[in-house]
């Protein structure tokens, strides 16, 4: 990896690195305007012929059955199914605190106002299984979505050229009591669930991972005059590392690579105080990188998006992550919990010597779908609070609606509504 001192970087250099991977929606959208038209028109005949097209499968049935998903347990190691009940078990832990709470308050006598909230009764999520499979994604969406008390909860995964579907996610979808699990991948996964078919229910809001034509779909389908929400849109995954001279050099080249590990478009950013530990994690990162499986790939997101910079000091290491907002940021300092009270702009943060990215990634209990691409500025990780929303409620008394009768009436009469203000008149006599 590349060490430079920040003062060295030139402004070009800088404005790349704080870019990082931008996906181009733009381009493939005409494609995949094409593909939510058609399953719009054509619902399952649509997705048939593009499961065909894209995944090399034919479909005889786009549901996941109940045989297949009863047959998945006794397909995946008792191990790996402890790990994601051990996974999911944390998971619920954590998303069970953020359930909020109603609350009515009496702003003045005779005015009672507050929220009440209520769960998105249909949902879809998406957990990509192209590549590779991924259970914890299927967790990540399922546990909030389960504890949010979602009616409707409908999954869909890639299926493989034989038309099978991950026996590991499918053990995932059932240990978060996911409603049906369906074999779509892509856009049409997307469009299936954004405007239902014979056989995918429609669902008032998206969520979830996948690649570039998952992420322009979502846009398109929140953008094509349905009631339908989308999450953050997602992008590769990123990692920023803020570390003093205590930090060991070996733990920091060791997070880097397990981001960058990711793909060829993920970043890998160690911001320090120390030049000693900036060649340090260097010369690390070299000597980690061979006996990697994945080490052409990680090489190619170091050189592409991989940077090591010294800093004058931690407020400057501050300032610039505030200015990236990563999707995961590491603190590894005397004091990390100092560092973090000045962190603004951060999806999931690590504290200390012994919270690596990894564990947020599977078991820790934390969500591990977080905004990437500077989208920490204004989103937060998958929680609960996607899952629900909030109604407003009040109740006003004779009196109450006396008190504010004539301060009503002024703001009636500028604005034009007589109604409104006869509304009220009518309940006074």
């Amino acid at each position: 990896m590349r060490v430079q001192r920040l003062a060295e970087v030139e402004a070009t250099e800088y404005a790349r690195l704080m870019q990082r991977s931008a996906a181009d929606v733009q381009r493939v959208l005409p494609q995949v305007q094409a593909i939510m038209e058609a399953v719009r028109e054509r619902g399952d005949a649509a997705v048939r012929e593009f499961a065909a097209r894209f995944d090399g499968v034919q479909l005889q049935d786009i549901r996941v059955s109940a045989a297949e998903r009863a047959a998945a347990r006794q397909q995946v190691e008792p191990a790996l199914i402890e790990s994601l009940q051990r996974a999911r078990d944390n998971l619920e832990r954590f998303h069970r605190q953020q359930l909020p709470q109603e609350q009515v308050h009496e702003l003045q006598p005779g005015v009672r106002t507050g929220r009440l909230w209520r769960p998105i009764e249909k949902v879809g999520l998406y957990a990509p299984g192209g590549k590779a499979p991924y259970p914890s994604t299927v967790l990540m969406l399922g546990v909030p979505a389960l504890v949010a008390g979602c009616q409707q909860r409908v999954l869909c995964i890639p299926p493989s050229p034989d038309g099978t579907v991950s026996p590991a996610m499918l053990v995932a979808a059932d240990l978060v009591s996911m409603h049906e699990v369906f074999k779509i991948g892509g856009a049409q996964a997307i469009a299936a669930m954004a405007f239902g078919t014979e056989t995918v229910p429609r669902v008032y809001k998206l969520f979830g991972p996948g690649s570039i034509y998952v992420v322009a779909a979502k846009i398109w389908a929140a953008s094509a005059g349905l009631p339908l929400a989308i999450d953050c849109p997602p992008g590769p995954s990123e990692v920023l590392v803020i570390a003093d001279e205590t930090a060991p050099a070996a733990f920091v080249a060791a997070d880097l690579l397990s981001q960058a590990e990711h793909g060829e478009d993920s970043a890998a950013i160690l911001l320090t105080t120390s030049e000693r530990l900036a060649q340090d994690v260097a010369a690390a990162v070299a000597a980690q990188i061979p006996p990697l499986p994945t080490a052409a790939r990680v090489e190619a997101a170091l050189e592409r998006y991989g940077r090591i910079l010294v800093l004058e000091d931690l407020d400057a290491c501050v300032r610039f992550t505030n200015d990236y907002a990563p999707e995961h940021l590491e603190i590894m300092t005397v004091d990390p919990w100092a560092v973090s009270r000045k962190i603004v702009n951060a999806g999931s943060v690590f504290l200390g010597h012994y919270s690596p990215v990894t564990m947020g990634d599977y078991l820790s209990g934390t969500n591990h779908v977080i905004p990437t691409g500077g989208y920490a500025r204004m989103f937060s990780p998958l929680s609960v609070d996607e899952f629900v929303k909030k109604l407003e409620v009040q109740e006003l008394t004779h009196q109450g609606l006396q008190t504010l009768q004539e301060s009503l009436r002024a703001l009636t009469t500028a604005e034009g509504f007589a109604a409104h203000q006869h509304a009220v008149d009518i309940r006074l006599g």
